[in-house]
């Protein structure tokens, strides 16, 4: 997920990086110091989610919520004054955050745009944004289709590619490499994401953690956390 802080003191913006920096989906975050700098970095940066503050020079928050271009990313406002929330969400927030907040609150505004994401996700069956990927081996290259990764597990500075022909390791973040895949490919824990395509069955467990059981046997962790984007990312029935 990628993030846009905008508010106009520092210390906010430092707060809300520090804080977003403790979760390992987010992928990107930029900071505007006011709405003008926040609109002119939307097309370049291209944000998922806005976190938004209202009272602002020249341009408030709520100006700017009303001036996004479509496609729209989410906006959770982020604020000092309880007073404008019911205008907040006459502007589509999906969450209103109100200071001083801690990570347990910002992590339930984030955790709402997690599944309001995956309710927008392509469906599963998209191609993803790369066929296949080329990993150096000792003098040589990899090839490793993308299609053939069942799952992948983080390894301090690196990622294990978890295929039936083995378990090659290459020099990425996770988030940037599920960037890369596309969305047939999601989270499921910190450490570990899964192809949708592989799943055979969602195994819960006391306390909202899980399995996912992948087809041929392989059980990889779900965690609470994302639990609900990944049963998001199936289509329900008719």
């Amino acid at each position: 997920m990628r993030v846009l802080i905008v508010d106009d003191e520092r210390p906010a913006r430092d707060k809300l990086r520090r804080m977003l920096s403790a979760e390992p989906d987010i992928s990107a975050i930029e900071e505007a110091r006011d709405g003008v700098e926040a609109l002119e970095l939307l097309p370049s940066f291209a944000p998922d989610l806005l976190l938004l503050d209202i009272q602002m020079p020249e341009i408030t928050g709520l100006d700017v919520a009303a001036s996004l271009p479509a496609p729209a990313p989410l906006v959770v406002f982020v604020t000092a004054f309880d007073e404008y929330a019911i205008r907040a969400f006459d502007a589509n927030a999906i969450d209103y955050l109100l200071k001083p907040y801690d990570q347990s609150r910002l992590q339930r505004a984030l955790q709402r745009a997690r599944e309001r994401l995956a309710a927008q996700r392509p469906a599963a069956s998209v191609l993803p944004n790369v066929a296949q990927l080329l990993i150096p081996e000792r003098g040589s290259m990899r090839i490793v289709k993308v299609e053939q990764i069942q799952w992948i597990e983080t390894a301090d500075n690196y990622v294990i590619l978890h295929t039936a022909d083995g378990e090659p390791l290459m020099r990425q973040t996770l988030a940037g490499l599920l960037e890369k895949l596309g969305p047939r490919f999601i989270r499921c824990h910190r450490r570990a994401a899964v192809q949708l395509d592989w799943i055979a069955s969602i195994v819960n467990h006391d306390k909202g953690d899980g399995e996912l059981l992948l087809q041929g046997g392989t059980r990889v962790p779900l965690s609470r956390q994302y639990r609900a984007e990944v049963i998001a990312a199936f289509p329900r029935p008719a």
